[in-house]
């Protein structure tokens, strides 16, 4: 070689094994003058297909015994669930797989995660972009996505989020992988299902043909503070010292409650606070739909026995969930949300001696409570006297009603109300009232302070 051309040698690109053995191992072609935007380029295809390698990979059976496949098919399920060790072994594992493969990055691939092997595990096991909003979790109550779009929920109010989906197939993908791995699945004959994470955080998921666009959206277990005097600082702002003396007497009196409100108003919160307050040996029993209370998580030490009811299993619905909770000694009973399948058990529960009992409805107005759950009593065709029927939910389910509202970006208890059956009907004699105007509360004379 002559020395013209040893002179032309250190203009030419340097030679990488790493990204030699990307493209082989990947089957990409060079192709000059590609577009700096990685999407749709070689950049963007080579890591499509990485990610399609590590799936299949990471998806087959692995283990030497029936046993061992087992065992890795649980740890997978928990890592997609969120279970941070399996998560942790997830992802060393991708990493191992990229050393031994040896790729270390892809030419033209750009993407926001701190290593290739995150941006992989995001798209097979974790939640896509999701995983960036998730890493500054601080204040994040609820994220919901409709489509493409995202929007994170703060101080109950959603903002559209700085990151969106690509596509709306990467949003079926993670609806798939959370499905598979509990056991259901969304499909032309069944596009919803709803699946609890590891930290309890609830997720529903639609999908096409039940909406217009694929959806998804998870409410975290966020709440850390239960006790009353909590939600009276200032920065909760749910209520003051006054209030707060109000609902102690009104659980020491075990008047039955009800609590209306919103989506995100806090009614669930509420809930735990009052029970916070209870005696740890106090019997309590409570029925959901999904788990969402997690008292047993919270208050490890009270006497609480928790039902997850699944109303299209008939041996396990709500109404089984009753007959067996009033047969286990419970003194209060707390019914999530009344729904119209368990309404009738909810108000038997209510007259037979469980006072203190406390549930949540959806409802416009404490006047409207006895008369809605009334309605929804009256929907498996049984013969009653409407008017009766109303009075005694009046009289022994609805004695005292709260309702919240979220009022200056702070969810905040707007009214409290005693309700009392007059000849015209039910009416609510209010206790406590929220003033907008004062950011304080004006506390009746009659009121059980």
């Amino acid at each position: 070689m002559g020395g013209t051309e040893r002179a032309k040698l250190p203009t030419q690109s340097k030679f990488s094994p790493t990204e030699y053995a990307a493209k082989l191992r990947l089957c990409v072609p060079e192709v000059a003058g590609a577009a700096a935007d990685p999407r749709g380029t070689d950049g963007e295809e080579a890591f499509r297909r990485l990610v399609e390698d590590m799936r299949t990979w990471l998806t087959a059976p692995q283990g030497m015994t029936e046993e061992q496949r087992q065992s890795y098919g649980e740890r997978l399920n928990r890592a997609v669930l969120g279970f941070p060790l399996e998560r942790a072994e997830m992802l060393a594992i991708i990493q191992e797989r990229l050393l031994r493969k040896r790729i270390h990055r892809l030419p033209g691939y750009h993407h926001p995660y701190g290593s290739l092997a995150e941006a992989i595990f995001a798209e097979v096991i974790g939640l896509n972009v999701l995983e960036l909003i998730l890493a500054a979790r601080d204040g994040l109550e609820e994220i919901q996505v409709v489509g493409t779009r995202i929007y994170e929920v703060r101080s109950g109010r959603p903002v559209p989020s700085a990151h969106r989906f690509q596509s709306v197939r990467d949003v079926e993908r993670i609806q798939q992988n959370l499905v598979l791995f509990n056991n259901d699945r969304i499909s032309p004959r069944k596009r919803w299902a709803e699946v609890t994470l590891s930290d309890g955080s609830r997720v529903t998921m639609t999908g096409f043909g039940y909406t217009a666009e694929p959806t998804l959206t998870i409410r975290f277990y966020t709440v850390r503070h239960f006790r009353l005097e909590e939600l009276c600082r200032p920065e909760y702002g749910t209520m003051n010292g006054q209030v707060a003396r109000l609902l102690r007497n009104v659980l020491e009196r075990r008047y039955n409650l009800v609590i209306i409100g919103p989506t995100n108003s806090g009614k669930t919160h509420l809930i735990k606070s009052l029970i916070a307050e209870l005696p740890d040996e106090e019997r309590i029993v409570t029925i959901e739909g999904r788990f969402e209370l997690m008292l047993r998580r919270t208050f490890p030490e009270k006497n609480v026995i928790e039902y997850e009811a699944d109303e299209e299993d008939p041996t396990h619905d709500s109404a089984q969930a009753f007959k067996l909770a009033l047969r286990q000694s419970p003194q209060r009973i707390v019914h999530a949300e009344i729904r119209d399948e368990d309404a009738n058990m909810y108000v038997r529960a209510c007259t037979r001696g469980h006072r203190g009992s406390m549930t949540t409805v959806h409802a416009n107005a404490l006047e409207d409570v006895p008369e809605t759950i009334a309605d929804m009593c009256m929907l498996d065709g049984r013969a009653v006297d409407d008017n009766r029927l109303v009075r005694r939910i009046t009289r022994m389910v609805t004695e005292v009603g709260i309702e919240m509202r979220i009022v200056g970006g702070k969810r905040r208890i707007v009214r409290i109300g005693r309700f009392e059956w007059r000849p015209d009907g039910p009416h609510v004699r209010d206790w406590a009232v929220y003033d907008p105007e004062r950011d304080d509360w004006t506390i009746a004379p009659d009121a059980p302070c």
